[in-house]
């Protein structure tokens, strides 16, 4: 009898915690849970420290994880892949606007790129970041997968390297012997050595001279003091002058005006006089005539006393 009881307890516990499962399970799908989506990334160098389980964050947020890691062997090109799948939970953006469609291509064109980084310089351990490169290049890989491709970009630190790998390490060593003879060289010359002497020489030359100048600036000091209170006193008296000097300037503007005018109206006088119809001009000229025919007459007087010279005494032949 009294097992009976205990067996009605068990089975009551075992359905009650099928019905809890159940109405999680019912919860669970009902809010969407476990909705997310296989993304695959290329990445070309060393995913050292990237393992199975690390975040895949969005600017610092998390919206996915690590899945799969593995590496392909591109025979055309005898070069290694590294494809890191992850699950991307695109519930975890929580979304605002009224645009429903799928946004991430248009999110890569904008330059949204995966790019490897550390959890801690402790453990070197990776996490892959999602963020924004503006101008970075799109460069897909070319791999057999169903899934979808997130673009990816180096690290500063494979930039970096891979800059120095382009540096001819020969090439240099080979420039910074040269450099190092070159300065040897420089340094083993016999006029670098004696360029102490040399410039202990020049500031001794330096010291002597700004000592004489020194001394001419002391003896030329007070005379510059009388030359620039001489200036002063000029300047002075011409600030007083200046006032008399402009009040007559502006007197004899007013003569210099007014005689203008005066011989102006002389002119206009003049040229009333001299006008051809004016009568100035015409007892001139008739004065020219009157003196014309008393030159004629005194020039027959003349020739008749030339001809006859007793005619002033006895007259002129053929008088009666």
């Amino acid at each position: 009898m009294s097992e009976k009881p205990h067996t009605v307890a068990i089975g009551a516990f075992i359905v009650g915690a099928g019905l809890i499962a159940i109405s999680l399970a019912i919860f669970l799908l009902g809010s969407n849970f476990g909705d997310k989506e296989k993304v695959v990334m290329v990445f070309d160098g060393s995913v050292k420290g990237l393992n199975i389980g690390a975040p895949l964050a969005l600017r610092g947020v998390q919206v996915g994880q690590v899945t799969d890691i593995d590496i392909i062997l591109d025979e055309d090109t005898v070069e290694l892949i590294m494809v890191v799948e992850a699950d991307f939970h695109s519930k975890n953006i929580r979304r605002k606007g009224s645009t429903e469609g799928d946004l991430t291509e248009e999110l890569i064109e904008r330059g949204l790129r995966a790019q490897l980084n550390t959890q801690s310089l402790l453990t070197g351990l990776l996490f892959i970041q999602l963020d924004f490169h503006p101008g970075s290049k799109l460069v897909l890989a070319d791999i057999d997968s169903p899934y979808f491709q997130f673009p990816t970009v180096p690290t500063d630190m494979e930039r970096i390297s891979r800059k120095l790998q382009d540096i001819d390490i020969s090439k240099l060593t080979s420039d910074l012997e040269n450099v190092a003879n070159g300065i040897n060289a420089f340094v083993s010359n016999k006029e670098f050595q004696a360029m102490p002497a040399t410039l202990k020489t020049t500031l001794e030359s330096l010291t002597g001279l700004s000592k004489q100048l020194q001394q001419q600036l002391a003896t030329t000091a007070p005379k510059l003091d009388k030359v620039l209170d001489g200036a002063a006193t000029t300047v002075a008296a011409v600030n007083t002058e200046l006032p008399i000097l402009s009040a007559m300037a502006r007197d004899n503007l007013k003569v210099l005006n007014t005689a203008i005018a005066a011989f102006e109206n002389t002119m206009e006088d003049l040229d009333g006089l001299l006008a051809y119809d004016s009568a100035t001009m015409y007892q001139l000229n008739q004065a020219r005539r009157e003196l014309a025919l008393a030159g004629k007459a005194v020039q027959e007087l003349a020739d008749t006393l030339e001809e006859q010279p007793e005619s002033l005494i006895r007259g002129k032949r053929g008088d009666k």
